[in-house]
């Protein structure tokens, strides 16, 4: 890693040499300057980590320099530095930018401190920024995969339902994408700088589910030694997403009810209620409305759920978003283990397309995910394909997958050799297949070169 880089400015020709030694010993890239106007003429943005400058000077003093500086970048650190502090002298550097103070005389350790502070807290502000950077990328409603009719209308509407701070209730099949589209709701709104909280109310028993979602008191109940925050009042300011909200007991949907109506909540065994400013995003698999007629489901909980619906269209009925999915998914597997599958053959691309999908993407991801760890060819084939999802035999009357596929290749290897002449290499190069699976392909069905005639 190239060293920090870090510009001294100081008019005392014996300060500077000083701090630039002490700074180099430490292993960063140190330039000095006893003249502020050509260390402005020579700061270029993005160049600098960090700025170090005395306030007193001749010709342009420190406040005038930190104003030039910031003006050009404004997230650069810079340490003031003065043997006159004064409280009014201080609150004017930071109020125009300055990071922090440094008192003449100091000692080489206490300069080093201030250093180490200012470089670390910018390399977090750039880190929180790339991380923000990502997560708006990740959840841009373009970067959501398809292009069918159905998930298109759908994303507009989550466009719109975005900025407005309404209660929304995510309705479609397992594997379909419900988290996702929250996480797109969530940092698409004004609360995407606060917490994403998100709880599966089906994977955790009833007993504690309430504690879970609203904390307890200590004493509360066998084992509530101290008092806990919820995740209802860890989501403050932000977003608090209920995966299958269907599985909620009864007396939970009273408390959440309550919170929906009043804003405000009690704890487990407390009898203070604690305000917070959260946004309920909801979802399920089930038929909530059903739920509400059987009773099971309380119908003013549902009617406050459900101020906005949106529906996930399942796989099955966005098929021509099924290759595109798989592409997105093989180009993961390649970045994350130093792949090159190239896609699908044309032959898995339709048989992929063709099928139902009945656990959706996670499905599809998953046996891309299984296709990738066994496929020894440039793209992923029928064949293997086939190991994991049951694969119809595309109109071959009477015939079953296995012995269909078969026969495409016997027929296929026989007019490879055909054409060439029998050369396996030249009939590898042909079909885009390496040598040891021509072999080994040859030897599953016994034939031989003679057999091409």
């Amino acid at each position: 890693m190239a060293p920090k880089k870090i510009m001294v400015i100081d008019n005392e020709e014996g300060l500077c040499r000083m701090m630039e030694a002490v700074l180099l010993d430490d292993g960063y890239a140190v330039r000095s300057f006893t003249d502020p106007r050509e260390a402005l003429e020579f700061f270029r943005p993005q160049v600098w980590d960090l700025v170090i400058s005395d306030i007193k000077m001749p010709g342009i003093d420190g406040l005038e320099v930190l104003r030039q500086i910031k003006e050009r970048e404004a997230d650069i650190p810079v340490i003031m530095i003065t043997a006159f502090a004064t409280v009014e002298m201080s609150i004017q550097a930071l109020r125009r930018g300055a990071y922090d103070m440094l008192t003449k005389p100091f000692e080489p350790d206490e300069l080093l401190f201030r250093v180490r502070n200012a470089i670390s807290h910018n390399e977090l502000r750039e880190e929180n920024a790339h991380l923000r950077e990502e997560l708006a990328e990740k959840f841009n409603f373009s970067a959501i995969i398809g292009t069918s009719s159905s998930l298109q209308k759908l994303l507009e509407k989550v466009e719109k339902v975005a900025v407005r701070d309404t209660s929304v209730l995510i309705t479609g099949e397992s594997g379909t994408g419900k988290e996702l589209i929250a996480q797109a709701i969530h940092h698409n709104s004004a609360r995407r700088n606060k917490r994403f909280v998100a709880i599966n109310c089906g994977a955790i028993p009833e007993s504690v589910l309430e504690s879970e979602l609203f904390g307890h008191k200590k004493g509360a109940f066998t084992g509530a030694t101290v008092d806990r925050e919820g995740l209802l009042q860890a989501a403050d300011g932000g977003t608090l997403f209920l995966d299958e909200i269907g599985n909620l007991p009864l007396n939970v949907q009273k408390t959440l009810l309550r919170f929906l109506e009043e804003r405000e909540f009690l704890r487990v065994g407390d009898s203070t209620a604690i305000k917070v400013d959260v946004r309920l995003l909801s979802a399920t698999n089930s038929d909530l409305a059903a739920e509400v007629s059987a009773g099971t489901f309380r119908e003013d909980l549902f009617y406050r759920l459900n101020v906005i619906n949106l529906h996930l269209p399942p796989l099955r009925e966005r098929r021509a978003d099924i290759p595109l999915l798989a592409a997105h998914f093989i180009a993961r597997q390649n970045a994350a283990f130093g792949t090159n599958i190239l896609g699908l053959s044309d032959e898995a691309r339709q048989a992929a397309s063709d099928f139902d999908w009945p656990g959706n993407i996670r499905q599809l991801k998953n046996v891309i995910e299984a296709c990738l760890t066994i496929e020894t060819e440039e793209r992923i084939s029928l064949e293997v394909l086939s190991q994991f999802i049951k694969i119809d035999s595309h109109g071959l009357p009477g015939a079953d997958y296995t012995e269909a596929l078969a026969n495409f290749e016997i027929d296929y290897l026989r007019q490879l050799l055909r054409e060439t002449d029998g050369k396996v290499e030249e009939a590898a190069q042909k079909a885009g297949m390496n040598m040891a699976t021509i072999y080994r392909k040859l030897k599953k069905y016994g034939l031989k070169k003679s057999d091409a005639w």
